[in-house]
């Protein structure tokens, strides 16, 4: 089967497409026959080799999330789920193949109103967004920034915060294009990168949700309210500065609130529980679901040279 594979660490000319043996499912796990592929800020992070440290190697297959048919069951998985299509999380990798493995534990079925396309596009970033908001305590009435709104996950905050009531959705992003693309998706005020401009635009926020972090994180601590909270829920600009907590107690007196996030730290079940209601929301047409593009999986490497520039409005799905 075709699979990409990164060979070696750096831009994205270092994938290449490989041919791999099918693999057998082992117990507790199935194998699914992809119809699509998610390309996430999380895999470009890897391939770029800022994770190597982590335990990641070159020869790595990148991709976390992918949607097809359930081929074959390994021992104790219930073998109906064969010929059932499903969305499946590969965990670090493994996702960027013709044909991928994943634990039953960490399949959904889809409906029928929703592709597989579709799948992929909000699998992972609805739970990463909704779990997000949560995790900084939003509540109806306040006011929320979305640091890199332009991605899939920033997509969905927008999105989730607009629908959970909030008082203001404002957003950073690129061009008044996109800025235009955000508003149709419930944001009310749209900022450039650094979190300026705005028409009108509240002079705080209650929380933030940052899917950038990188160098210019701490400047955001600037721009929440007295109590506000801030989340990270990615970081497609790479590490913030060492000395983050300087400028956090810079702030003492507005008693803010710094963490991370990672759906990694959410029960399966209640993964599960959400990721179903939004499949079954989106299959009614109440979240809008943006595809950036559909590329062949040879096109991996394009995928990434666009993810890179900056280019991506939404999620890019491969099909093998």
């Amino acid at each position: 089967m075709k699979a990409v594979s990164i060979r070696s660490f750096g831009p994205p000319e270092g994938m290449a497409v490989i041919d791999l043996p099918v693999p057998v499912p082992a117990a507790g796990q199935v194998l699914i026959a992809t119809e699509a592929v998610g390309v996430g800020g999380a895999d470009t992070v890897i391939r770029s080799g800022a994770l190597a440290a982590y335990g990641f190697q070159e020869g790595h297959v990148p991709g976390s999330e992918v949607a097809g048919t359930v081929a074959a069951v390994g021992e104790g998985v219930d073998a109906s789920w064969i010929g059932r299509e499903v969305w499946g999380f590969t965990g670090t990798g493994g996702g960027y193949v013709e044909q991928a493995l994943a634990s039953a534990a960490e399949i959904l079925p889809l409906p029928a109103n929703l592709s597989a396309t579709d799948a992929v596009t909000l699998g992972s970033s609805g739970v990463v967004a909704h779990f997000g908001l949560r995790h900084a305590h939003f509540a109806p009435g306040e006011t929320v920034l979305v640091r890199g709104a332009a991605g899939s996950i920033g997509n969905m905050v927008v999105q989730l915060a607009a629908r959970g009531g909030a008082a203001a959705v404002a957003v950073t992003t690129s061009s008044p294009d996109r800025g235009r693309r955000l508003r149709e998706l419930g944001a009310t005020h749209v900022l450039d990168r650094s979190g300026d401009g705005g028409e009108d635009a509240p002079d705080g926020y209650d929380v933030i949700i940052d899917v950038v972090a990188g160098p210019s994180l701490p400047s955001f601590f600037d721009r929440l309210n007295p109590n506000g909270r801030m989340v990270v829920v990615g970081a497609v600009a790479g590490q913030p500065p060492a000395d983050i907590g300087t400028k956090m107690m810079a702030a003492f007196q507005k008693s803010l609130s710094f963490a991370t996030f990672s759906a990694a730290t959410v029960t399966a079940a209640d993964r599960d529980a959400v990721r179903a209601e939004q499949f079954a929301a989106a299959g009614r047409g109440e979240l809008e679901l943006v595809v950036h593009e559909l590329l062949p999986l040879d096109q991996a490497v394009l995928a990434h040279r666009k993810m890179d520039a900056g280019e991506v409005f939404g999620r890019i799905v491969l099909v093998p």
